[in-house]
């Protein structure tokens, strides 16, 4: 079957069956919680997702690795049961809880089987509310954190992506990255005392999400969550930035690390938009017909007809709370960096000069839509989707509203948001890795 008949099987079934999705969702404020519960087909699964506001750019002046450590501190144990006993919890049931901390959000995940979503919530509840703290915990936690950091430095991809973030935002944005040098020596002089007084500023349930999806039952899960959380208190909103960052003028950055067989490359700007700004889905879907996967521009040319790389894409991120980057990424070996980048810039400067074509917006608008069903087909995927539009701002609503918002885009729209928020003349450009020396 043809990759075309393919898709349309596949609209033709994701369809009709995918019309009203978000009648299955329902959302309820519990205990100061915003709760999104979506019951799904998948008999006896289920996934939970919450977020709240306790990453990095909350530490504000304090020690900046404070958040993750807090965000590290939360499965080493609580008041009532030590790690070995939660783990031992976890496995006699196939469960799992984990933690991570991103630029604004202490991030949770979690998977169990529906008898045992109770057992889950409510050990869920105890990590964030009622953490041990032990200072012996903590000291390993932050050996652990200052050896993944020392071996991110000879990451050219963390490297890099830590660059061009500093390049395009600017100072007091919540998005813009401090250097791991920096997290390094923070980690290192971190106290205990410091992660307490944060954890009691920001963790609480004033602007926290969780989403529970799968096999569940909208008032059970209520009743489970309310009885975990009952009487918890605090938290604080997502920080704003001042106004959208805007890449001004045009530079390059060079990030050298010996011996490595490629160089990474950032190629890029400050968007400027938010991911629920008018413009931002145009220029999202104009964005993927360059850069996106094997039949973008990027991909046909620099790598199938050019033969200088296996390696290049360009997106848009960062931008569900507040204004993000637009971005090509690609690796080049450092033989060919100079022909790969002069390809670039060519192929980027085409596009924004010339537009997209009708032909290619009705391709890229049908992939969208295909792989967007694609993604709600599994119960993970769902809950991501629905966690990541709360974050946006957006009502549950838009699972069925943004395959209709795509096709509706026109070529005017699309070529509109280019002109209007790309500028290749004013581009950061990282190159990270065994850049050979200029000539």
């Amino acid at each position: 079957m043809t990759r075309f008949f393919m898709m349309a099987a596949l609209l033709a079934m994701a369809g009709p069956a995918s019309a009203n999705m978000a009648d299955q969702a329902h959302r309820s404020k519990v205990d100061g919680i915003d709760l999104i519960t979506y019951r799904s087909n998948v008999k006896d699964v289920v996934i939970i997702m919450g977020v709240l506001p306790a990453g990095d750019a909350m530490v504000e002046s304090g020690n900046i690795a404070i958040p993750t450590l807090s965000g590290m501190m939360l499965d080493r144990g609580t008041k009532s049961l030590d790690k070995f006993s939660i783990s031992e919890k976890l496995d006699n049931v196939g469960a799992e809880i984990s933690f991570t901390v991103g630029p604004q959000s202490l991030e949770i995940r979690a998977k169990c089987l529906r008898k045992d979503l109770p057992l889950i919530i409510d050990t869920l509840a105890a990590e964030l509310r009622t953490p041990a703290l032990l200072v012996g915990e903590f000291n390993k936690a932050k050996e652990q954190f200052i050896g993944e950091l020392e071996a991110s430095m000879q990451d050219s991809g963390a490297l890099a992506s830590d660059a061009f973030g500093r390049a395009v935002f600017p100072e007091g944005h919540p998005n813009r990255p401090h250097t791991m040098k920096e997290y390094i020596a923070a980690a290192n002089t971190a106290k205990l005392e410091e992660l307490k007084a944060f954890q009691a500023k920001y963790y609480g349930p004033a602007h926290m999400t969780m989403v529970v999806v799968g096999d569940v039952s909208d008032a059970d899960t209520q009743a489970d969550i309310a009885k975990a959380f009952s009487g918890w208190s605090g938290g604080q909103d997502y920080l704003r930035a001042a106004k959208p960052a805007a890449t001004s003028a045009a530079s390059e950055i060079t990030v050298p690390l010996t011996d490595k067989p490629s160089v990474t490359v950032l190629f890029g700007q400050a968007s400027g938009l938010r991911y629920s700004d008018p413009d931002n889905l145009p220029l999202r879907v104009g964005t993927a017909i360059l850069g996106q996967g094997f039949t973008g521009r990027l991909m046909s040319t620099v790598r199938d007809k050019e033969g200088l790389t296996y390696n290049i894409g360009a997106s848009m991120s960062d931008d569900s709370i507040v204004d993000g980057v637009w971005e090509v990424s690609a690796s080049f070996a450092p033989a060919l960096l100079g022909k790969g980048l002069e390809s670039t810039r060519r192929e980027v400067a085409k596009w924004w000069k010339d537009g997209v074509t009708e032909q290619e917006l009705a391709a890229r608008k049908q992939g969208v839509i295909g792989g967007y069903f694609v993604s709600l087909s599994t119960t993970q995927g769902l809950a991501e989707t629905i966690l990541a539009d709360a974050q946006r701002g957006l009502d549950p609503s838009w699972l069925d509203a943004y395959p209709k918002a795509i096709k509706a885009l026109t070529r005017d729209q699309v070529n509109a948001a280019i002109k209007a928020h790309i500028n290749p003349n004013t581009m950061v450009l990282v190159e990270a890795g065994s850049v050979p020396p200029a000539k």
